[in-house]
């Protein structure tokens, strides 16, 4: 007999999942059943936060969905955070969760793991929340969410299945994948006026500015040939970054935080911005102030909500980025409008700005040169603040971390697992600070039965030194910020990862070649002490 358990792996088998992250429990079992023969790769982490992460991870190294697998009650809680992360960054994860049987749901009766209403928690945190009540709708209910990811602003999808749903026959339902009915077709159509009157506006613009955010990631192999057509330079959040190659005459890099790039946002006379929120941690991390767009701004995004946020535009297109970048190239026409001239001296202002950093270049060139190919996945921590406007992506989807958007804590070393357990051929290095990777540390042992060869670069400054620059900064004395310093070489060697402690950078360089070619993870271990010694931070 096929139970429903059974069937809902069969179905992520059919859309494509090959790796899903999960803590098995009594309330999973059935999903585990499932998975006992099927070629879908289970990741345990050590904790249901670290599910999620990986999960996370998983999804912006490839675009494909996330799945996670977690228990009713604390599987979904310990997970809130990453999901609500996801959600910040339009990430595409489906959380699978088992809740309370169908006759016991909402009655309080004290059930092992009971929430006085999951699927109502889930929904504040996720786009959307399904409790499926029949065995019949396993196809439908899981089609839609891959549907939704595919059609719609991606985030966190939420589906829980009762305990005796999970268990009840499924020998009967046929597993029947539909296309994905194409329902932007009539908006598409509306918008063809908006197209062309945008086009006629970036065709008279003497200063246009192209703005890619993450949303703009499924245009990639086009957008270098619409900032061509535009002739304009081309800024990047950090969701964008490799959207254009590092070489490209048009692409300035930096971040759009930078003074001297919000200078050129304000001094354009055309912007033409496509998949951004124009959110604070990409456009205002140096918290100075309210963003100035000085021309007509031009807004293309899949949200329709999100087209007059934080923004408004001049004109706004509701549409993905892949249809409108073809749109624009079918209608604009070419012009010389001086923009690789524009964009080398934008570059040479970033290169000037106060807030780059020399030795946090050479330290990024370091890595940048021991693994070209690598994917770099960043915490809450100092150098990734400086990653934010210095490091230089070479492809897509090559870096991304917690800063933007929710800003946890932790995220680093498990969502850098889950893109290697999803691109295991590419070199991945998570850059963590101490006080972060003491959220998550217990994931090198998961890196390790995994056989994951990630390269930790554990950033030590003794503490939330971040946090305590704030608190000084506003005359408070410090407090809570002070964490000592564990041994992490010998916690990490406990786990079974190799360890080292680096101190310079051609130790740091020798210490990536290594890891890359390691069966697990590698934990380099180094004080700021070591590679900083001019002034950093201290820009809130």
């Amino acid at each position: 007999m096929t139970r429903c358990g059974e069937l809902i792996i069969r179905t992520l088998e059919a859309h494509g999942v090959d790796t899903v992250f999960g803590i098995p429990g009594n309330h999973t079992l059935e999903l585990y059943r499932g998975l006992t023969d099927s070629p879908i790769r289970h990741i345990t982490p050590r904790h249901e936060q670290g599910a999620a992460f990986m999960a996370d991870g998983y999804a912006r190294a490839t675009g494909r969905p996330g799945v996670c697998l977690l228990i009713s009650g604390p599987g979904l809680t310990n997970a809130a955070t990453p999901i609500a992360q996801a959600r910040a960054d339009s990430v595409p994860l489906l959380v699978l969760t088992s809740v309370a049987a169908t006759n016991q749901l909402g009655r309080q009766q004290g059930r092992l793991h009971e929430l006085p209403d999951q699927r109502g928690l889930a929904s504040r945190l996720c786009l959307a929340s399904h409790t499926l009540l029949h065995v019949d709708d396993v196809p439908r209910v899981i089609g839609q969410a891959f549907e939704s990811f595919a059609r719609n602003r991606p985030g966190p999808i939420h589906i829980e299945v009762p305990l005796d749903v999970l268990a009840t026959a499924a020998d009967h339902v046929a597993l029947t994948i539909a296309p994905y009915a194409d329902l932007r077709a009539d908006l598409r159509a509306r918008n063809a006026r908006r197209i062309a009157e945008a086009a006629q506006r970036l065709d008279r613009a003497s200063r246009p500015l192209l703005v890619l955010g993450g949303g703009a990631v499924s245009a990639a192999e086009r957008l270098p040939k619409l900032a061509e057509h535009l002739d304009a330079p081309v800024l990047n959040t950090v969701n964008a970054k490799g959207l254009l190659p590092p070489e490209h005459p048009l692409a300035v890099h930096g971040s759009p935080s930078l003074q001297c790039l919000r200078n050129a946002l304000a001094d354009a006379d055309v912007v033409l911005a496509l998949g951004t929120e124009f959110g604070e941690t990409d456009y205002d991390l140096l918290m100075s102030g309210p963003l100035e767009i000085g021309g007509a701004l031009i807004r293309i995004d899949i949200d329709a909500e999100q087209l007059t946020r934080n923004v408004t535009p001049t004109i706004g297109i509701e549409a993905d980025a892949r249809w409108a970048t073809n749109a624009l190239l079918d209608v604009l026409s070419r012009l010389d409008k001086g923009g690789a001239d524009r964009a080398a001296t934008l570059r040479r202002e970033v290169a000037e700005e106060p807030h780059v950093h020399p030795e946090f270049a050479a330290l990024f060139a370091a890595i940048d040169a021991a693994l070209p190919e690598a994917i770099l996945v960043g915490d809450s921590t100092r150098p990734t603040y400086y990653a934010s406007w210095q490091w230089v992506a070479r492809q897509p989807r090559s870096y991304f971390h917690s800063v933007s958007g929710f800003g946890t804590l932790g995220y680093a070393l498990p969502a850098a697992l889950g893109a290697k357990a999803a691109c295991p051929g590419r070199p991945v290095v998570a850059l963590i600070g101490d006080g972060g990777i003491q959220f998550s540390l217990p994931e090198l042992a998961s890196g390790v039965a995994a056989e994951l060869p990630v390269a930790v670069i554990l950033w030590d400054n003794d503490g939330y030194q971040e946090i305590r620059n704030s608190m000084e900064g506003v005359g408070i004395p410090p407090m809570g910020t002070d964490l000592g310093r564990p041994d992490f070489l010998k916690i990490a060697e406990g786990y079974g990862c190799h360890a080292r402690h680096v101190t310079d950078l051609d130790a740091l360089s020798e210490g990536l070649r290594a890891a890359a070619g390691a069966s697990v993870p590698t934990v380099l271990l180094v004080r700021e002490e070591d590679f900083i010694t001019t002034p950093s931070g201290q820009w809130y």
